[in-house]
């Protein structure tokens, strides 16, 4: 159905103008061709096709509106026609000439002639009478359930109320405005709003100028008004969709990049432990990542271990894969040789969650351990870790290293991503797998033959189990025996932190085997996709729903190639079995005391669910057309080739099941028929419209014809065969809808992104307007998804996770809707470029989105098959083609042609294989409804006829087998191939011999060889003759079909190498079109090249296809026969089109070659350089003797070129370097080719402009500039406020001087101020480091404040809920803020007195763009480009690099440039160069650490030193390595005599040392000296900040600020320096101010003027035309690399290099910088007394509680000097005495607050290790035992540097001083020097809380080792100065020593009355037993009268 127009004439217009009309019905709009220079009449003859969907109703209405086209301001409207359709309805034909109207509505005299015709098909919409319309919910019944209104709404008029009429506009009814159809949703128009007018007039959004060339008319048709915002730039990646467009985007990329290895380097370093969860332990970390374990060092009885140990695991593996590993770190407390220890807590994160970090990492962050085993167990302690994970060519910032404030804060610095809370509770997961459907045969059927002969049973070859992965742990279902259709419901339960930090979860079916088992098909379900963590998210729930798993093909080998594919990696190349399954996540409380505390993955039984749970089962219908099968890789050989298309295991003859695939109910029957033969090419007879429909799925076979060298193509002419299948699936299209919609909306998003980096790229003007429309357009789009969505009926088979992502996804794109409009109006001219970073996060969010994670319908495979074996295949997602008969939910290929590629299966497709085309295919499909299928030819392109089989004969809905086209159309097609860029290099020698081969349909063609360029100019027309393309004519000037060019590379022997590929459409003229501007002739334009997935260069081109017409091709515009008779019989690119050349110059500086490597292993004796650009040239001076001086005598030559006018169309400019051997022979060296000479043009000033910066006086005043950060002197009031309080730093200082004064009796000193002489090179070294972390963090801040305003500012535009939360959130912030700064202030003036210099924390290259201010360096290039994608190659392939530069510019240059003083033509634009010749240098190397070496030995460390490289030097450092350091220490300067330019490549390297064999490279810097030497920034020797000539901080250079600064005047041709009284001085139109004065080292001031100098250095970027930045005095940071392992960080190196020339005055002595020695220091720590400590004992006699206590100390990193006090035994009251004096001597660096420890890690090692640790006393308070363990009671830990003041009185002493430490007040022993108090002993309690268990009253004193010579002391209460005896009470003796005064004391006194009332008792019963024992006796006695 469609309704046509012919726009044929308007005339009677006034005027002379370009006139543009527009015709619009139901909300879709097309725009004819503009019309230049028309007078009265405009003849447009354009035919436009509206698809409906829906019959049209009398009263529509159809509305042209003729316009004068501007390019400037808006489209002025001429008038309006307006008709309704009752008539065409009627007749269906209608021929019309009417005036016109205007905005008045009266008529003008203006008139239209028109033809309009509508073919209505003759089956009503009553065919589709089920539930398919998107109806109101209410109609569920089936049958004829369609409501007029709901047709109505959806398919019919929705007009655009803009411009009806006041009369008309009444028909807009409220439920249209609502629902629109067609691709007009998408334009730019407004959702029926009416626009104001005001609107039509803005100013502020005036069309862009738009050449005429970008108008291109199919982009002016597309949507909308003909908004500038709207029109893409023709561009072959957007080819913009257009509503006759029948076809869809080809994929320019080929290869599938997931399934290939890559490599990994994951670093952990373990810092420290805290708060661990035990008593007393000994524990070692074990760091796991996926298999390989790691184990730091154990650290005997601490529960706050410092370990600092770094760990690097190397992968080599593909990126799915490696994300998928878990880094498990876990504490694990006392493992021995002999045993493996028990666990503390363990924490685990996947590396994916630390890639997707920024900088891919974390750092400083502290894990929560938790115990695995025990769920109700609260936290177990936390581990202090940085952890990374680098790819290659990521570079990872690590912040900087130096002496880093240990960071308290834990809980602010979680090892969490952003978004997950620190709380994370447990969770169950709960997988249930209920069955699975159509497995393949997994056994070879030998066996099973065997036993169906004997007893006849047939059973199924595969015994199938389901086993889940997920945070490291597995879970398996049990095993179904030999079943395609296992039914398990099961349910495998997981038990895990909640939320998860492991993405992902693993689903495999696996088939069980004796041998092993093997993955028949492997589904990733993603968290992030099926959960939300926003407030109103959801939990992870899924299901139950199938997923479709896919992987190799399904014919059953021993050994599969393609195994990988079903382990997940890679893109699956068939259907492999569905699974039924579903996922819900339940959150545990732990405090319920039934909870089974096991983390054991548990399967247990679970219910089956009913059969419909999961949808209605529908039947589908497929189709597809082979339209063209082009490009067939002849190594295929010549047999027979056929196509087989599949869904699912439908349509699959080979290797599908002979089973049921489904139980399908039939619809009336007994509902248990099963149909069996689905397969088999016959269903069962159907008696409904389909006759008998039985699939046809494959095509037939066809012998191919021969293309051309490389290619076979199919004779697919007019007869294009045709396929289908019926399938049944459940009807989930709901889910691809709405994913369709999103993926619609993100498609055109990224078009419209694509243009605006283009238009930016290209300089395009206007590119914000383009990009505010590509918002409006987003917004519109969001908001409809929003309407549409809405509507979705409530399906009793919707799951949880449909129903909470229908939500979600609402909110989110409704929230994007606004977030776009408002950003819309932000979009100026300066944020374009930030704007579009926010807009590309949109598109991230939107794809994501779109990404639906159930899925319904399998994807669709075509298969090429050659004689029956499978060859290359195809993907197609089944969304991307399945029907609605809503626009916006179809697939975007359904009812399309889309073009194409195949591709080889799995690993075969890597690499070169991957790159070549296997074929190109031009195919139509279309999958919907089985009784949706009335329409699913309408996309074809038209004029055929139907093919049926002989059943379908005249059943009219029969599809048919092939189309038979009628209609052809004859062409020709040109080819302006004018050049290429940036091509690859394919040959040995690092050119290549590049032609291109052009493909349309199946012709071919190829342009001439160029030998030996990577940058081809072909200025070749290729004209193709007798082109045939079948389909209507309109359609094809629409939709042309796509061309394919190819580069390769001719090789003399051999087939020729590929080298990239692109795609282009055509511009078409039809025979009826003349041939004029705007759109002839067409414009050269850049195609990107690609090879695999990477760019390889470009092709400039333009392409015309040109019907030819019945008067044969003398109708076509003439082509120029060959103009140059050089080239023979090619044809030049005609003069319309190639570009408009003018007349350039080039000069180019020669000044040398560095670093030739040899060429056929001959050495580069006589080189020379040749330049080509365009055909013209110029060739250096020989260098006579590469080896004595490499560098060339004539500085300067130049040559004249025609260059294009438009700078972008220049061709690259050629550097190649030949060796010129005897008897005249050349090698080729290398080459380079400069891409863009943009960089290099020189543009004449302004004469304007020229004048104002000389002209008046500018004071620069410089204070002596104090370098204090602004952070601390201002104090934020609140983060949204502006107000700023100045903090007067000294007035606070005094203050708190007073109070020092006041308070503290007597005892406390004050901070001393630093003391020159105690100051060194390393003092200003960290506090510049201090500094850098500081403007960092300012940066960070400023940064985050901004973003945040952004943000409000977005949110502001769309909601107000944002402001509470901003409010709610700002007054914590400020705490933070107030904290952070406040206490900082007084130190920070301290420390002011050091001088600083500049941290860089990059190469000083970075920083000041490689010092290539004047002199480049070109990378010469040779050899091959290696297969493998990545470009880490380059660094193999240069053999060496010329340096020089150029200049281009147009040739007459204005005379005054020439003119000026000291102007020499020798040099032409290169004035001012110094010379070449060889000069003698000192070059003086200062390395100053390095940090985070690569581990080099088996124990994890390394045992570095330096090697540092210049030409014939050659400096080992070998003695002085560093044994088993990761973060070394250097601190050496090393001097080296250069020549340059013979030594200019300075290699400083770091090995490591080994006892035995080599020295291993850990990793390696090159600097270039030259560069730096020559440079304007002065990289020779650092400014410094401040002049001083003695001290820390004395002057390096020999030349004084004052003769640099004289000298820099000279060169830059400045005038001054003029200095004046008063501190001034003048230079050039500047005057700086500064101080005047010096002192010397015996205090005596001096005049200076160097001062003033210095100032001006440091400011010379603000001096006029000379002025450029200064090299500061400076450390640099330089990566080493190792290149065996290209691309990836070895560790970085700080240091920095000073060069001063030998015929200067020599220099000063090398600063020294070696480290400092650490300070001998003796801690004598006397305890005097405990109190309160528990008592654990009880007694043997007595119960009663009492402890035998006794105090432990020692310094952390020292426990095997631990010092004990004697026992106070018996204490019953918690108290002990001692006086017990401990003495620990240790070496300490004050800079960095550390203890020095040096000590053999081990009986084997060599020698001894150096450690670094925070200052830390342990005090620990113990009970004695004599024959078990002694047991803990409690300790606690003093950071020597800052720990709480004891407390006065024991009373006095409480748990606070450990908890909360911030508030108190803090002492340093190094500046209190002795320190005397009571501190708690703290434990933990069975709840994990912390107790007080114990307090001790110790004294403190520190000494330096002289003062404690002085004054020595005794260990314990010995000589000298001893302390007295402890006066313990009487009964804390020792029991055994005095057992009788033991008793009495405890028995005697207490249990005196006790005693003797059990010994009384005693006698008594002992009576009593005589008695009754000698009674007998007696009796007898008595009795016998014995």
């Amino acid at each position: 159905m469609a309704l046509l127009l012919q726009l044929r004439t308007v005339s009677g217009l006034r005027g002379k103008a370009d006139r543009i009309a527009k015709a619009a019905f139901r909300g879709l709009s097309f725009y004819t061709r503009v019309l230049e220079n028309c007078e009265d009449e405009a003849r447009f003859d354009e035919t436009f096709r509206w698809p409906v969907a829906s019959n049209i109703d009398g009263n529509e209405i159809l509305e042209i509106q003729v316009f004068n086209y501007s390019k400037v301001f808006t489209n002025r409207l001429i008038g309006t026609f307006r008709m309704v359709l009752q008539k065409v309805v009627e007749e269906g034909q209608v021929e019309v000439t009417d005036t016109l109207i205007d905005d008045n509505n009266s008529a003008i005299q203006t008139s239209i002639s028109i033809e309009i015709r509508y073919q209505a098909l003759d089956g009503t919409v009553g065919a589709w009478n089920d539930k398919e319309f998107l109806a109101t919910p209410s109609v569920h019944s089936e049958g004829d359930g369609r409501y007029p209104l709901e047709t109505d709404s959806l398919l019919s008029s929705h007009r655009q109320g803009s411009d009806v009429s006041p009369g008309k506009s009444n028909q807009q009814s409220a439920e249209r405005s609502f629902r629109r159809a067609g691709k007009g949703v998408f334009s730019a128009m407004k959702l029926g709003k009416t626009r104001p007018p005001k609107d039509d007039h803005r100013k502020q959004d005036e069309p862009a100028v738009l050449e005429a060339e970008d108008l291109d008319r199919k982009a002016m048709r597309q949507g909308g008004r003909l908004e500038p915002d709207t029109i893409s730039l023709a561009s072959v990646t957007a080819v913009t969709t257009n509503v006759s467009n029948k076809r869809s985007k080809p994929d320019i990329k080929m290869e599938p990049s997931a399934g290939r290895p890559m490599d990994y380097q994951v670093s952990i370093t373990i810092i420290e432990a805290r708060q661990l969860v035990g008593l007393n332990m000994d524990p070692v970390v074990c760091v796991e990542v996926g298999e390989e374990k790691k184990y730091t060092s154990m650290k005997e009885s601490t529960n706050c271990p410092y370990y600092n140990e770094y760990f690097v695991f190397d992968f080599h593996v593909p990126p799915d894969v490696m994300f998928d590993k878990i880094i498990k770190l876990s504490v694990i407390h006392s493992k021995n040789l002999l045993r493996s220890g028990t666990l503390v807590g363990s924490f685990k994160m996947d590396v994916g969650t630390v890639y997707t970090q920024p900088e891919h990492q974390f750092y400083h962050k502290w894990a929560i351990l938790s115990d695995p085993e025990d769920l109700t167990a609260g936290l177990k302690g936390y581990l202090k870790c940085d952890i990374a994970v680098v790819g290659k060519g990521d570079n990872i910032k690590t912040p900087h290293k130096a002496n880093e404030t240990e960071e308290d804060d834990i809980e602010g610095n979680l090892l969490l991503p952003d978004g997950v809370p620190p709380e994370r509770q447990w969770a169950r997961f709960y997988i249930k797998i209920y069955r699975a459907e159509g497995l393949p045969r997994m056994n070879t059927s030998i066996m099973a033959n065997v036993k169906k002969a004997l007893i006849g049973e047939n059973k199924d070859l595969v015994d199938p189990y389901v086993q889940v992965v997920f945070a490291g742990q597995k879970g398996k279902t049990s095993i179904q025996k030999s079943s395609y259709e296992p039914l398990w419901n099961e349910q495998i339960v997981f038990t895990e932190m909640f939320p998860p930090l492991c993405k992902r979860i693993k689903i495999q079916i696996r088939d069980s085997d004796k041998v092993n088992d093997v993955a028949i098909g492997t589904h990733f379900i993603d968290l992030r996709k099926i959960s939300n963590e926003g407030d109103k998210g959801f939990l992870p729930t899924f299901g139950p729903a199938w997923v479709n798993m896919y992987g190799s093909t399904r014919n059953y080998t021993l050994m599969d190639e393609h195994q990988e594919l079903n382990e997940g990696l890679g893109e699956g190349v068939s259907f492999r079995a569905r699974l039924l399954m579903s996922l819900a996540v339940e959150i545990l409380d732990t405090s319920n005391p039934e909870i089974n505390s096991s983390t054991e993955v548990q399967v247990e039984q679970a219910t089956s669910i009913a059969d419909n749970c999961t949808g209605k089962m529908e039947e589908f219908f497929l189709f597809g057309a082979f339209l063209e099968a082009t490009m067939i890789d002849r190594k295929i050989g010549d047999k027979p080739i056929n196509f087989e298309v599949t869904i699912g295991n439908y349509g699959n003859q080979i290797d599908g099941m002979a089973k049921p695939i489904l139980g399908r109910k039939k619809e009336g029957g007994d509902g248990d028929e099963e149909e069996s033969e689905l397969l088999q090419n016959s269903s069962e007879d159907e008696g409904d419209e389909d006759g008998e429909l039985v699939s046809v799925s494959s095509t037939q076979p066809v012998k191919p014809l021969v293309t051309d060298r490389n290619y076979f193509h199919l004779p697919y002419f007019e007869k294009k065969p045709c396929i289908y299948i019926k399938s049944w699936w459940q009807d989930q299209r709901r889910r691809l809808y709405n994913a369709n919609i999103m993926d619609k909306i993100a498609d055109k998003l990224e078009e419209g992104l694509n243009d605006v980096q283009e238009m930016i790229k290209t300089e395009k003007p206007h590119p914000e307007r383009r990009l505010r429309g590509v918002l409006e357009e987003l917004s519109s789009g969001c908001l409809h998804f929003v309407t549409l969505a809405d509507k979705d009926q409530h399906h009793s088979s919707r799951t949880r996770l449909d129903r909470e992502r229908l939500k979600s996804c609402m909110r989110e794109l409704e929230n994007m809707g606004q977030q776009a409009t408002t950003l819309r109006s932000q979009v100026k001219k300066n944020t374009v470029k930030d704007k579009l970073k926010l807009v590309q996060n949109f598109l991230q969010k939107l794809r994501f989105l779109a990404d639906e994670p159930q899925h319904t319908i399998p994807d669709i495979f075509i298969w090429m098959m050659s004689n029956n074996k499978r060859i290359a295949y195809a993907r197609v997602p089944s969304k991307d083609i399945l029907y609605s008969i809503v626009d916006e939910e179809m697939g975007k290929d359904c009812a399309k042609v889309k073009t194409i590629f195949l591709k080889l299966p799995g690993k075969r497709g890597f690499g070169p294989a991957g790159w070549t085309v296997q074929a190109k295919m031009e195919m139509y499909l279309w999958l919907g409804l089985n009784k949706q299928r009335k329409d699913f030819l309408s996309g074809l392109p038209c004029g055929f006829e139907e093919k049926k089989t002989t059943r379908g004969q005249n059943l009219p809905s029969f599809p048919p087998i092939s189309l038979l086209y009628t209609k052809k159309q004859v062409f020709q097609l040109r080819a302006h191939m004018y050049q290429a860029r940036s091509l690859f290099a394919a040959d040995s020698s690092g050119l290549s011999d590049p032609f291109a081969r052009v493909f349309f349909i199946s012709q071919s063609q190829c342009t001439e060889v160029l030998n030996e360029t990577l940058c081809p100019t072909w200025d070749q027309l290729l004209v193709f003759d007798n082109v045939e393309l079948y389909g209507e004519a309109h359609e094809m000037r629409d939709d042309p079909p796509i061309i394919v060019i190819e580069i390769y590379d001719q090789d003399t022997v051999g087939k020729a190498d590929f080298m990239g590929r692109t795609f282009a459409k055509p511009v078409v003229k039809m025979s009826d079109e003349h041939y004029c501007p705007p759109r002839f002739p067409p414009q050269l334009e850049y195609y990107q090249i690609y090879r695999g997935n990477s760019t390889a260069g470009d092709l400039l081109a333009a392409f015309e296809l040109l019907q030819i017409g019945p008067r044969g091709k003398s109708d076509l515009p003439p082509i120029d026969g060959p103009t140059d008779m050089d080239r023979g019989p090619i044809l030049p690119v005609p003069l319309g089109i190639r570009p408009v050349l003018s007349k350039y110059r080039v000069e180019i500086l020669f000044w040398g070659l560095r670093d030739l490597k040899r060429v056929n292993l001959a050495q580069v004796d006589r080189p020379r350089v040749d330049i080509e650009c365009a055909g013209k040239g110029v060739q250096s001076a020989l260098i006579q003797n590469y080896k004595k001086n490499p560098n060339f005598s004539t500085l300067v030559k130049w040559f004249e070129v025609d260059l294009p006018e438009n700078e972008l169309l220049h061709p690259p400019l050629n550097i190649r370097v030949v060796d010129c051997r005897a008897f005249g022979r050349y090698t080729l060296v290398g080459s380079h080719a400069v891409s863009s000479l943009r960089k290099f043009i020189y543009r004449p000033p302004d004469k304007k402009a020229q004048h104002w910066n000389m002209t008046g006086e500018i004071v620069v005043n410089m204070e002596p500039e104090v370098p204090i950060k602004k952070m601390e002197t201002m104090v934020k009031l609140e983060a949204n406020s502006d107000a700023v309080v100045k903090v007067d730093v000294s007035e606070e200082e005094k203050e708190k001087k007073k109070k020092k004064k006041k308070g503290g009796g007597g005892e406390e000193v004050e901070e001393e101020e630093p003391d020159e002489s105690m100051l060194d090179w390393w003092s200003k070294y960290f506090a510049s480091i201090e500094t850098m972390k500081e403007q960092l963090r300012q940066q960070e801040a400023a940064a985050a404040e901004a973003e945040e305003k952004e943000e409000m500012e977005i949110a502001e535009g769309s909601k107000g809920q944002a402001k509470n939360k901003e409010k709610s959130k700002t007054p914590k912030d400020d705490k933070k803020k107030k904290q952070q700064s406040a206490p900082e202030l007084p130190e920070k003036k301290n420390k002011q007195k050091i001088d600083e210099l500049k941290v860089f924390n990059k190469e000083l290259e970075a920083e000041f763009d490689n010092f290539e201010d004047w002199l480049h360096t070109f990378n010469l290039l040779r050899g091959k480009i290696g297969d493998n994608d990545d470009n880490a190659a380059e660094e193999e392939r240069i053999v060496g690099r010329f340096k020089g530069s150029m200049c281009v510019y147009k040739v007459p240059l204005p005379d005054d440039i020439t003119k000026e003083a000291g102007y020499d033509p020798n040099f032409g634009m290169f004035q001012g160069i110094p010379s070449n010749d060889p000069i003698n240098v000192l070059v003086r190397v200062y390395i100053v650490r390095a940090t985070d070496l690569h581990p080099a030995d088996i124990n994890g460390k390394a045992d570095p030193y330096i090697a540092i490289k210049l030409g014939k030097t050659d400096i080992k450092d070998k003695e002085n390595y560093i044994s088993k350091q990761l973060n070394p220490v250097f601190g050496k300067s090393f001097d080296i005599e250069a020549t340059f330019p013979m030594e200019s490549m300075l290699t400083v390297a770091v090995y490591d040392w080994d006892l035995v064999g080599t020295d291993d490279l850990i990793g390696e810097t090159k600097i270039d000296l030259e560069n730096r030497y020559y440079s304007k920034h002065r990289a020779t020797c650092g400014v410094s900040q401040t002049y001083s000539i003695h001290g820390y901080n004395t002057w390096r250079d020999p030349m004084k600020p004052s003769q640099i600064l004289s000298k820099l005047c000279k060169e830059g041709k400045v005038d001054g320096p003029h200095f004046g009284p008063g501190g001034r001085v003048k230079v050039a139109n500047r005057v700086f101010t500064g101080p005047t004065e010096i002192e010397d080292e015996n205090g005596q001031k001096k005049q200076t003027d160097e001062h003033l100098a210095l100032t001006v250095l440091r400011h010379w970027e603000d001096i006029p035309r000379a002025g450029c930045k200064l090299v500061p005095e400076h450390v640099e940071t330089r990566p080493l690399l190792n290149p065996d392992k290209p691309g990836i960080e070895q560790g970085r190196l700080e240091m920095w290099v000073d060069m001063f020339p030998m015929d200067m005055p020599a220099p000063g002595p090398a600063i020294d910088i070696s480290p400092r020695k650490p300070k001998k220091y003796e801690l004598r720590v006397i305890v005097w007394n405990t109190d309160e400590v528990i008592l654990e004992d009880d007694d043997y006699f007595t119960g009663e509680k009492s402890s035998d206590i006794f105090v432990r100390g020692w310094l952390k990193g020292q426990q095997e000097d631990k010092q004990d006090t004697d026992v106070h035994y018996h204490s019953l009251t918690g108290e002990g005495n001692f006086n017990w004096r401990y003495i620990f001597p240790f070496d300490y660096l004050m800079a960095e607050e550390k203890i020095v420890i040096s000590k053999k890690e081990s009986m084997f090692s060599w020698d001894e290790t150096e450690y670094k640790i925070p200052a830390r006393l342990t005090l620990q308070v113990w009970d004695a035992d004599h024959f078990s363990a002694d047991d803990f009671l409690g300790a606690i830990e003093l950071d020597l540097n800052r720990f709480p003041r004891g407390a006065k009185t024991s009373k006095q002493c409480s748990l606070e001083m450990v908890t909360n430490e911030a508030e108190l007040p803090m002492v340093s022993i190094f500046k209190q020097k002795r320190v005397k108090g009571w501190w708690p002993f703290v434990a933990r309690d069975e709840n994990d809380e912390l107790e007080v268990t114990g307090k001790v009253e110790a004294e403190l004193h520190l000494l330096t080792a002289e003062e404690a010579e002085k004054s020595p002391a005794g260990l314990a209460r010995n000589e000298p100065d001893p302390l007295e005896k402890p006066n313990r009470p009487d009964t804390s003796f020792i029991w055994f020593l005095n057992p009788l005064k033991s008793i009495k004391y405890l028995i005697c006194t207490r249990y005196k009355w006790l005693i003797i009332k059990i010994v009384l008792a005693l006698l008594l019963l002992i009576m009593i037993a005589l008695f009754l024992y000698s009674m007998p006796g007696y009796m007898v006695k008595k009795l016998l009268g014995a």
